[in-house]
């Protein structure tokens, strides 16, 4: 079982941009003290609170980080696809280790408004962007006219080596897509442990029809952790009783290293290969004493395979 972090790009309390950039990179450093595997940044535009953009935070956050898998969730839709791979192709020259792109359609109609996209063609704008990249990555020239009119494109520089892609789904037409075209599938992490496992089954039903060998089967899991559970729970408390991001609280881990590695085994147990976390907590002091829980989480998850 590998242990990622997707660092949280959102603040609502801050006092200023620079110090919600600097957390990010604080949390960046910590999570690579604490020995984690991979590590990501979210994908979200024209918000009303503070929300800082992936590619630069990524580029930034890179230098704390050493040879292991980086990466960013991009929604595909909202992105014109040369500037995108051209984005992933300077990224990947900056990262020693390799780039994994996850990917979602993205739901929020307001975004495509923002963004002049026709929120109504997501589904065809994702699956031709994901194909013009992977040709432009090859060294190819490329020629659109459905959606963005793309004449003779090519890039330079092209990643260094093969770019894995993991899909976000959650739905059942969006997780045959994952299985059909990413080299991994990365859940929802609203699913509950009993939801996680049919999840599972039903992208591993879909790579055996598809006939694909998935690299990673992963699933995000916002967490809040510390060494008693009583006051990782009291961390969270409020923020959990007004309905954290709508999700189940079953969904959501909390508590104590212990806790951790039970929820996280039983994930590995249903075949899921990769956690990534979020903290749920956007107070600096909590977020960073949860990743040096994982460090522990990580290594008795180690010692159990």
């Amino acid at each position: 079982m590998r242990i990622g972090i997707s660092v949280c790009s959102s603040y609502y309390k801050i006092p200023d941009a620079r110090t919600g950039a600097q957390h990010m990179v604080e949390r960046a450093a910590a999570a690579n003290a604490a020995g984690l595997d991979t590590l990501f940044v979210g994908d979200h535009h024209a918000t009303q609170n503070a929300y800082f953009q992936n590619v630069p935070m990524l580029g930034r956050m890179l230098a704390e980080w050493r040879e292991r898998p980086a990466g960013a969730l991009f929604l595909l839709p909202l992105w014109n696809p040369v500037l995108l791979a051209e984005q992933i192709g300077t990224l990947s020259a900056i990262a020693p280790g390799r780039f994994i792109l996850q990917c979602a359609l993205g739901g929020m109609e307001a975004q495509s408004r923002a963004l002049g996209v026709d929120f109504s063609r997501r589904v065809g704008m994702f699956e031709t962007a994901l194909d013009i990249m992977r040709a432009l990555w090859r060294g190819e020239t490329v020629r659109e006219s459905r959606y963005w009119n793309i004449e003779d494109a090519s890039i330079s520089p092209v990643p260094a080596e093969a770019v894995e892609v993991w899909i976000g789904a959650q739905a059942t037409p969006a997780v045959r897509r994952a299985a059909r075209m990413g080299e991994g599938w990365l859940a929802s992490p609203s699913l509950t442990l009993p939801q996680a496992a049919q999840a599972a089954a039903e992208y591993r039903q879909s790579c055996a029809e598809f006939g694909r060998a998935p690299t990673a089967t992963a699933i995000r899991k916002d967490i809040c952790l510390a060494p008693v559970s009583q006051d990782a729970r009291a961390a969270v408390e409020k923020v959990v009783q007004r309905g954290y991001r709508g999700m189940d609280a079953d969904a959501l881990v909390i508590g104590s290293v212990d806790e951790a590695v039970a929820h996280f085994g039983a994930l590995e147990d249903m075949g899921y290969t990769d956690v990534i976390v979020r903290n749920i907590s956007q107070e600096q002091s909590t977020a960073l004493a949860t990743i040096e829980c994982l460090a522990e989480v990580r290594r008795q998850l180690q010692r159990a395979s």
